[in-house]
C-alpha cells in the first residue's frame, strides 16, 4: 500500500455537549451523523459532524478524573484537543514518534479500525492520533468512529470544507518542524502541508490549537448565525467550542 497522509478528524472538548455541538451545527450548516458509545469508557461523550470528508467531533466529560477534563481545567477551555490524521501505517508513525521521544498514550483496536494516540505533552499543543480502517482507503470510504452512513450526514450548502487547521506557539516554527516529524510530513516555513489541509503555525503566548478555517458559501450568513446565538463576532472569526472559527470564502 502507498504511504499516504490525511487529516480525518479534528476533536474539539467542552465542559457539556450542550449547546457547543447544536450552535456548530446550526451556525455551520451541518449535521450530526453519529455518537460513539465506545468513548464512554473514556469517562466522555461525543457527537461528530461530518464537514466534507473531514469530520469534526466534540466530546464532553461526564465523571471526574477524565485526560478531557484535566485539559479543560489545565487550559480553561480553551483549544482544541486532538488531531487525527489517516494513514496507511499508525503503527510504523507511532514508532517513528516513540523514536523520537514521543510516547504512545493509547491503541485502539476495534477491527477493522486500528487507532494511535500519542501523548499530548510530548506531542506539543494537542493529542496526535494516527489510524486506519483495513479495506477502506477511500476517503468516502468506512470510517467507524463516524458511525455506518456518516457520508449522508454530508451537507455543502453553507460550509463547503475545513480548510486550515491554525496552531500557536511562543515558537511557531519549531512547534512545526515537530509536528512535521510526527507526522512525516516537511514543514514548509511555519506550515505543514497535507492533501486535504494546511497546518498554520502562528505567535501565541501558549502551545495551542487555536483555530480552524472554514470556507463557507456565504460568510455574512454564518456570522449573523453566530451572533443571533450570542457568540461575539470579530470581522470574519467568533469563539466556539474553544477554538476560533474562521471564515473563508
Amino acid at each position: 500500500m502507498a504511504p499516504y497522509m490525511r487529516l480525518r478528524q479534528i476533536c474539539l472538548v467542552a465542559p457539556q455537549l450542550a449547546p457547543v455541538v447544536s450552535d456548530i451545527a446550526e451556525i455551520m450548516g451541518l449535521s450530526v451523523c453519529y455518537r460513539d458509545g465506545n468513548v464512554a469508557k473514556y469517562g466522555l461523550e461525543n457527537a461528530l459532524l461530518p464537514v466534507d470528508t473531514i469530520l469534526l467531533e466534540v466530546v464532553a466529560p461526564f465523571k471526574d478524573g477524565t485526560t478531557a477534563g484535566r485539559f479543560i481545567e489545565k487550559t480553561g477551555g480553551r483549544g482544541g484537543y486532538m488531531a487525527i490524521f489517516c494513514c496507511n501505517d499508525p503503527d510504523e508513525r507511532g514508532r517513528s514518534a516513540n523514536a523520537m521521544g514521543v510516547r504512545t498514550a493509547n491503541v485502539i483496536d476495534h477491527a477493522p479500525y486500528h487507532g494511535v494516540q500519542l501523548h499530548p505533552r510530548d506531542c506539543r499543543a494537542a493529542f496526535i492520533e494516527f489510524n486506519h480502517t483495513d479495506g477502506s482507503d477511500d476517503i468516502l470510504g468506512a470510517y467507524p468512529p463516524a458511525g455506518p452512513d456518516w457520508q449522508k450526514f454530508i451537507r455543502k450548502d453553507v460550509t463547503q470544507a475545513l480548510v486550515a487547521v491554525e496552531m500557536q506557539s511562543p515558537d511557531p516554527r519549531g512547534l512545526a518542524e515537530h509536528w512535521g516529524k510526527i507526522i512525516g510530513v516537511a514543514a514548509d516555513g511555519s506550515e505543514l502541508k497535507l492533501p486535504n489541509a494546511i497546518f498554520r503555525f502562528a505567535k501565541g503566548a501558549s502551545e495551542i490549537m487555536s483555530a480552524l478555517e472554514f470556507r463557507v458559501t456565504d460568510a455574512a450568513r454564518v456570522l449573523h448565525a453566530a451572533r443571533a446565538k450570542g457568540h461575539a463576532v470579530a470581522g470574519n472569526e467568533f469563539l466556539l467550542g474553544g477554538v476560533t472559527f474562521r471564515l473563508a470564502a
